[in-house]
C-alpha cells in the first residue's frame, strides 16, 4: 500500500463496503497473507478507492478489529443475563471469552497487536480499548450487581475482572499462540472454564 504518511482513516460512500470485504479476507487469510487486491475485489471497489480510505493495511485491520470486537461484545450481552447469579453468569462469560480467544481472528489480532505495536503507534492502545478494556467494563458492572445481591465480595473489581479473564485464558490460549496445540476439544475448554469459575468463586464468592 502507499507510504502510510496518512495516519487517519477517511470515510466515504463505499467505506462500509471496504470494511465488509476486508473483514472476510482478514478472517480467512489473516493479516500477513491478506492481499490488498483481494480486499478490493471482495469489497467491489477499486484499489484507488481502498487507498483513499486506508493508506496502510494496518489501519484497515485496526478498523476491522474494533468493529469485530464490538460485534462480539454486543452478541455476548444478548446471551448473558446479568440478573442470574455468578454460578451461571461466570461460566457463560468464560465460555464466550474463550471461544473468542481461540478463534482465528482472536489469535491473529493478539499476535499482531503484540508484534506490531512497537512499529505502529496506537495499535496496542486500540487493541486494549476494544478488547481487555471492554471486557473489564462489562465484568465490573456485573460484579457490582452481584455484590449488591450479596453473591460476591470484591474490593478491587478491576483487578478481579482481569484475574478472571486470565484464568479463562490459561493453558489453552498460550498453547495455541505458540503452536504447541492446533485444535482444542470441548472437554478441554470445559476443564479450563470450570476451573476458572471454581477458583474465582473460592476467592470472591460469599456462598
Amino acid at each position: 500500500m502507499p507510504d502510510g504518511s496518512q495516519t487517519e482513516v477517511r470515510k466515504g460512500r463505499k467505506f462500509d463496503q471496504v470494511i465488509e470485504g476486508a473483514t472476510g479476507v482478514f478472517m480467512t487469510d489473516g493479516f500477513e497473507r491478506a492481499s490488498v487486491d483481494e480486499i478490493a475485489r471482495r469489497a467491489g471497489v477499486s484499489k484507488a478507492t481502498l487507498y483513499s480510505y486506508f493508506p496502510d493495511k494496518r489501519l484497515l485491520f485496526v478498523e476491522v478489529m474494533k468493529r469485530e470486537c464490538q460485534r462480539q461484545a454486543d452478541e455476548a450481552k444478548q446471551l448473558i443475563d446479568k440478573s442470574n447469579p455468578p454460578t451461571k453468569v461466570l461460566p457463560m462469560a468464560g465460555r464466550i471469552m474463550l471461544e473468542i480467544f481461540l478463534s482465528d481472528f482472536g489469535l491473529q489480532t493478539f499476535r499482531m497487536s503484540v508484534s506490531e505495536s512497537q512499529h505502529f503507534e496506537g495499535l496496542g492502545v486500540h487493541f486494549y480499548e476494544c478488547g481487555p478494556q471492554l471486557v473489564e467494563t462489562e465484568l465490573v458492572e456485573y460484579f457490582k450487581v452481584a455484590e449488591a445481591r450479596g453473591e460476591l465480595l470484591i474490593e478491587d473489581k478491576k483487578l478481579a475482572a482481569h484475574q478472571f479473564v486470565d484464568l479463562c485464558r490459561s493453558w489453552l490460549v498460550p498453547r495455541r499462540l505458540m503452536q504447541v496445540q492446533v485444535q482444542t476439544t470441548d472437554t478441554e475448554k470445559a476443564r479450563v472454564i470450570d476451573g476458572a469459575v471454581e477458583m474465582f468463586l473460592a476467592r470472591y464468592g460469599t456462598a
